[in-house]
Order: C-alpha cells, then structure tokens, then sequence
C-alpha cells in the first residue's frame, strides 16, 4: 500500500458538485491499494499516518503530530498511486488492486485511523467515485510512505 500524506490548511473533496467532505487544518491522505496488499499494511500506514510529527512547533520545527494540533485528516482512494509509466505514454494500471481486494484494505485504514484519532477527525472521499480534490498544501509538505511488497523491492534496488 502507498499513501501520499499532504499537510493542509484546508483540504475538500466535491462528488457532482457537491461538497462531500471538508477539513481545516490537518493532513489529506491518498492511499493506494496494491494487487496482493495485506491488513498489515493498511494498520502500519495508518499508526504510521496518525503519529507523524510534521507539524510545526513554537520553534518552527516540524515537531508535533496531528493530535497535537487538533486537526483532522480527509483520506481519498487513489488507485493511480500504482500507475507503471515505465514504457509508452499511457499509464499501466495493472498493478493497482481491484476494488474487490482494494475496497477493504481501504476501508481497513479508515476504521484504525478513526481509532487511532477519534470518528469525528476522519473524513472519507466515495470509494470509486469521480471526484474533484480541493486543498491548500501548507509548507509544501508532502510525504510518500509505502509499507508491502512492493516497498521491499524498492529497498533492494
């Protein structure tokens, strides 16, 4: 699984037109689900997520973690997070779970997320669902975390 965390001072996802989902200040999760992924994975990247000190202390240090300043998180499903543009100009897709296996390892990172930070912090895009992504990126701070498979071949590379 991959998840692309953005600090933000805003962030909203609109269905149709619509506002869905609205947050102020805290983090805009992307999360990829790849062929293969694991309950592990989705409970790592969360606990991972959820702990992250990226946010700026009295010192202006990126020093304090979601908790610590009150702030919640919008989580998207992105299953291009595994596009392969390796060869030609059209992304392949092939590596990005169906939603058959995605559909609960996302939903899996949602539920330890509201956990690990209480309901009412954590919003959700529609799983599948055509959607425009609004946010304010505060820093730019944007972090990549991949835990699985396919982060193993990575660190062998």
């Amino acid at each position: 699984m991959k998840a692309v965390i953005q600090r933000v001072s805003e962030a909203r996802v609109s269905i149709g037109g619509n506002v869905h989902a609205a947050i102020g200040k805290g983090l805009m999760i992307l999360i990829g689900v790849r062929r293969g992924d694991v309950e592990a994975s989705a409970t790592y990247l969360a606990d991972k997520c959820s702990s992250m000190r990226i946010f700026e202390d009295e010192d202006a240090n990126m020093n304090r973690s979601l908790s610590e300043v009150d702030g919640s998180v919008l989580v998207i499903s992105q299953f291009t997070l595994y596009a392969d543009s390796r060869k030609g100009n059209r992304p392949n897709l092939m590596d990005a779970a169906p939603p058959v296996e995605a559909i609960p390892l996302y939903e899996s990172f949602v539920r330890r997320m509201k956990v690990n930070l209480g309901g009412q912090k954590v919003l959700t895009g529609v799983f599948g669902a055509m959607m425009d992504v609004h946010i304010v990126n505060q820093g730019p701070v944007t972090i990549l975390l991949e835990h699985g498979e396919s982060s193993k071949q990575q660190e062998s590379l």
